[in-house]
């Protein structure tokens, strides 16, 4: 089994490669990243001593538009999630017709460890490293895992510093009013409830009927939360990552979540405070206890190889759909299991493009500098989102093809394209 990213985009790429008979340099291109950097950054820490930093970026391809990927602070980071990363987002801005490319980017380190100030540092050293590789036509960074507005704004501000010129559109997920967009905080859990609400739709299910399970308790989660419960349906289940005890739980209502009131005892990181959800009546359950509930709808909104050869037979028969909010969560192994089963899948970079989504229209305000309206915003996001479901729907079906390789087919195909018309292959 294996829980490398790099690895398991590249057999989901070669299946699909074999399926359309790419030719073999196309293939090979397409395999691999065409530019990666590794950077080493000291930091002068708040006690006075110094620490070196490891970190990355990595472009996957840039045939259909300037690179366009987060950057992830973990400290257990590896270049290999960075690449696989950056390739789920060559697809991602493909499947849902963008005019960028797949790039992403990481700093080994854990925020939660490391004062503002050393953030910060830390933040500008990255760009010190690295800002001759990114710019509105080059590259263009965004937050991720553990990384925020506030991180962004500061490598914004490193950058227009050494480049000595207002660059707005060079990087994006900024403040609002810093040159930020209106919806993007919501925009990549609302995007993975809008493309739930169409599977739905398709299955003749109404959403007032369902109940859900959620891996996460971040930002995607939280408003993919709030979505689904305004369109009627139930949480009863929210997994998420212990800090201080290194470990992830499961809260559980049987009556249903209240998001709003989790929400208000949950940390910057996504930690729900144990103490204050037993008095307001959860259960407290294993880590993994998510994946094993009695629900129609499984949301993995954490980290990637999360459902896996050894625990996907506890998914419950009750599962119609798996709508997959993070990069990666589901090994290729365990994807066999689901692919012939009777659920219902929502690949991940079609379910998780509406923060690149949202991302693109930032740049496409910054560089107008002219700002929407966030109703607008949104109804733009929902538009592009339900477009790329239709599109990868509608092939599935057409070809009865398992929702996947619908959805790589489409993104394949528009990068293939992009690469041959310019000539590369």
């Amino acid at each position: 089994m294996s829980n490398n990213a790099y690895k398991n985009a590249q057999i989901q790429f070669d299946g699909v490669a074999e399926t359309i008979g790419l030719n073999e340099a196309t293939k090979q291109l397409l395999r691999e990243p065409m530019n990666e950097y590794h950077v080493s950054i000291p930091i002068k820490m708040d006690d006075g001593s110094s620490r070196v930093f490891k970190a990355y970026r990595v472009q996957h391809n840039v045939a259909r538009g300037p690179g366009k990927g987060g950057i992830r602070f973990h400290p257990e980071e590896t270049v290999d999630t960075i690449r696989g990363l950056s390739m789920w987002m060559t697809w991602k801005c493909a499947v849902v017709d963008i005019p960028l490319g797949g790039a992403k980017g990481g700093i080994v380190f854990d925020p939660r460890e490391l004062s503002e100030t050393e953030q910060e540092r830390l933040c500008r050293g990255y760009v010190q490293k690295l800002w001759k590789t990114m710019g509105p036509d080059l590259d263009v960074p965004a937050p991720d895992v553990m990384s925020s507005a506030k991180h962004m704004l500061w490598m914004l501000d490193e950058y227009e510093t050494i480049v000595g010129s207002y660059q707005p559109g060079v990087i994006t997920g900024k403040p609002v009013g810093m040159g930020g967009s209106l919806g993007r905080t919501e925009a990549t859990g609302y995007g993975v409830i809008y493309t739930l609400r169409e599977a739905l739709e398709e299955l003749k299910i109404d959403a007032k009927d369902t109940c859900a399970s959620i891996q996460g308790f971040g930002n995607v989660a939280q408003y993919a939360a709030r979505l689904y419960t305004e369109y009627g349906g139930k949480v009863l289940a929210i997994s998420c990552w212990d800090n201080d005890d290194k470990k992830a739980y499961t809260f559980r209502k049987q009556d249903g979540i209240d998001i709003e009131k989790l929400v208000g005892i949950t940390d910057n990181y996504g930690t729900i405070n144990k103490e204050k959800a037993k008095e307001l009546g959860f259960e407290i359950l294993a880590g993994d206890a998510w994946l094993e509930q009695d629900v129609d709808i499984l949301i993995p909104a954490a980290l990637e190889n999360q459902i896996t050869i050894d625990n996907v037979d506890k998914i419950s028969k009750q599962v119609k759909v798996i709508a997959e909010a993070a990069n990666g969560p589901t090994t290729p192994e365990a994807d066999e299991v689901i692919r012939k089963s009777d659920i219902f899948l929502v690949p991940d970079f079609l379910a998780n493009a509406g923060g690149v989504t949202c991302s693109y229209f930032e740049q496409v305000q910054c560089n107008m500098n002219y700002f929407w309206e966030k109703d607008e915003v949104l109804e733009k996001l929902d538009t592009k989102m339900t477009s790329a479901f239709r599109a990868v729907y509608d092939l599935s079906k057409k070809d009865k093809l398992y929702m996947r390789d619908a959805a790589y087919i489409i993104a394949i195909n528009r990068v293939v394209e992009a690469v041959e018309k310019r000539g590369w292959v």
